[in-house]
């Protein structure tokens, strides 16, 4: 079956803009996904960190729906231990019943938070030892058959809201294959436990009534430009960004010179941080195509879900449009995952 195409976007907040400029390039972005063939943008729940702006995820997805047409949205995804299910329920049933045909739902166990931010969600540490249950009763008031004896989500759409397990590790693959449920796997960002976890899902697959056979979606980094050297220098600038975020936590009282970034990438300490995002392709659109068409092979993935990392939008949009025009063969196929 062809690979579709689908588009991550982190909602990422510039230095010198606001929020209000990241949902604007969030809609501009999803445009771009939109008019190019991809088939969903997601958004993904973080907390406390002043560089992304998705926090309230299911709101961002309302937003983009508003000013769009076609394309699904949805969440990559909730961090389901943060909530009670039928709040979730009720706020995807909503904007099911908004933008019929149009949402998703990817599902993680994972804070999307540090442990203060955790305490100040009220979140309990051991809440991620419910999630399958949870996921079970969320799926219970989405289908109209809760778990809850007099307990109903309202509104409750007509239409299905798929549900997505998300993961980056053996987890979500062993309960993604349980349920019947997709898997997406955050290989744009944990890479090592990738094969691993695809063989633990094919290979434990029980079917349901949403998916009929595995469905595996996977994330890869992108920089594509029309040249190899400006798209190497996008990464290059997007990757020291990165990486300066993380060292310095978002303080404002150090700044790290682009010449320590890449020494601290090089050394011991930074290959780990620096070997997160080895799975991005990098250059033209010719030469992105080749690394996605060999990635989506090693893995047989479905689809693969895409991280456009250019720091500018304009660049970010400009690699959406790349990719999707030299791609555009391996799209056009059905979903088989609203198989109800």
């Amino acid at each position: 079956m062809p690979t579709a195409l689908s588009v991550l976007d982190l909602a990422s907040i510039a230095p010198g803009q606001r929020a209000r400029d990241s949902f604007d390039n969030s809609v501009a972005l999803a445009r771009a996904a939109e008019r190019s063939g991809y088939r969903r943008v997601w958004y993904a729940e973080h907390h406390n960190m002043p560089t992304i702006a998705s926090s309230a995820t299911s709101v961002l997805i309302g937003h983009v729906a508003a000013h769009t047409d076609t394309i699904r949205l949805g969440s990559g995804g909730i961090m389901l231990p943060n909530h009670s299910p039928l709040v979730i329920a009720e706020q995807f049933g909503t904007l099911e019943t908004l933008f019929p045909g149009r949402i998703d739902l990817g599902l993680g166990r994972a804070p999307g938070s540090d442990q203060k931010t955790m305490v100040a969600l009220r979140r309990n540490p051991s809440s991620a030892d419910s999630f399958p249950q949870d996921v079970l009763e969320l799926q219970g008031y989405l289908s109209g058959r809760s778990r809850i004896p007099g307990v109903q989500a309202v509104p409750r759409a007509e239409g299905v809201v798929p549900l997505y397990i998300l993961g980056s590790s053996l987890f979500g693959a062993q309960l993604a294959a349980q349920l019947g449920l997709p898997y997406a796997f955050a290989s744009h960002f944990a890479p090592n436990d990738l094969h691993q976890a695809i063989a633990v899902y094919r290979n434990n697959f029980h079917p349901s009534e949403q998916l009929a056979e595995p469905y595996v979606i996977a994330g890869v980094n992108v920089f594509a430009a029309q040249d190899s050297a400006t798209a190497a220098q996008q990464q290059a600038v997007a990757y020291r960004a990165r990486a300066r975020g993380m060292l310095s936590r978002g303080a404002a009282d150090h700044t790290f010179t682009d010449a320590e970034i890449d020494a601290f990438l090089a050394s011991p300490n930074g290959h780990q941080l620096a070997t997160m995002t080895r799975n991005t392709a990098t250059g033209t659109a010719d030469e992105v195509r080749v690394y996605l068409a060999d990635f989506a092979a090693s893995i047989d993935a479905d689809e693969l879900i895409l991280v456009h990392h250019a720091n500018q939008i304009d660049d970010r949009v400009r690699s959406v449009e790349l990719v999707g025009d030299v791609m555009a063969t391996l799209e056009h196929t059905s979903d088989p995952t609203l198989r109800c």
